[in-house]
């Protein structure tokens, strides 16, 4: 490993944005129903001191992936969007109603016969379906480490899990509940239209290689695209990332705007079973 100073020996942590509302142990209300890589749970605390006194406002998540922030933030009102459809077409039809009735087991066969079901309906545009939402739903909480990843075609292509026990939900009511003053969306974040009483979180894909959640990916060109988007709004806005050089060097610029600072970051699920410990910032403005 080099021994050459980076970024995080230049910048030092602003304790000032670290304080917590004193909730630190406390688990969200609503655990999310997906298992989502990258997922915030850990930072809810922290997010927690800087929503209380926007509480008011509509929460806006352009990457909203697994919910844990929203669930453990709960906003009355909340705009939502992933560009991941299927994802969106989960929580959609939660609001409409969803049930899990397909017949699901935790085996190998029952993963792969349900995986090209998922992908036949993919390939026959029958992929914002109720069953498309379910299947969708089975894989995530049955596959390897929750991951989900698609092939350059927009098939899912992410193995069989092997974990010893799953406990499927099959009545979600509970967040349907939840979900009714919230809006779900599946576009480009900059299609976002932003209201003045907004307040805008955003959890953009890791700098990482691993940024296939969506057929798309995440490009260094995305990045600086969110950035740039970010620094525009006029609401408050709190955004994180992996703290690759880059992104710091990115983030730090006075144009932008930003305060920032690093957070040890436990890495709970991953493309390579790495738990070790990630280095994440946190950058704010208007807050």
């Amino acid at each position: 490993m080099s021994t050459t100073p980076t970024l995080f020996d230049k910048h030092p942590i602003q304790p000032q944005l670290a304080k917590s509302n004193g909730h630190t142990d406390e688990a969200p209300s609503i655990n999310p129903p997906l298992k989502w890589a990258g997922g915030k749970r850990w930072l809810l605390p922290h997010l927690e001191s800087l929503w209380h006194k926007h509480k008011q406002r509509r929460l806006v998540e352009p990457f909203c992936g697994g919910l844990a922030v929203t669930l453990g933030l709960l906003p009355e009102r909340a705009l939502l969007n992933d560009v991941n459809q299927h994802l969106i077409n989960f929580y959609r039809q939660i609001k409409h109603g969803l049930q899990f009735t397909i017949d699901a087991r935790n085996d190998r066969d029952s993963f792969n016969k349900n995986r090209d079901r998922f992908n036949s309906l993919i390939q026959e545009g029958e992929d914002q379906s109720s069953e498309a939402a379910q299947i969708f739903y089975y894989l995530n909480r049955t596959g390897y480490n929750g991951l989900c990843r698609f092939n350059r075609r927009g098939f899912f292509n992410v193995p069989f899990g092997k974990h010893s026990n799953i406990n499927y939900v099959r009545d979600f009511e509970k967040y349907r509940k939840v979900f009714k003053g919230w809006v779900f969306k599946n576009k480009d974040f900059q299609r976002l239209i932003i209201q003045s009483n907004d307040f805008i979180y955003a959890d953009p894909p890791y700098d990482v290689d691993f940024t296939k959640y969506s057929a798309g990916g995440f490009t260094w060109d995305d990045q600086v695209r969110l950035v740039e988007w970010l620094a525009r709004q006029d609401v408050p806005v709190v955004l994180s990332n992996q703290a690759t050089d880059r992104i710091v060097q990115l983030y730090s610029q006075r144009k932008y705007g930003f305060k920032w600072e690093f957070f040890a970051a436990p890495r709970r699920i991953s493309c390579n079973g790495d738990r070790t410990a990630a280095r994440e910032i946190l950058a704010v403005k208007n807050v």
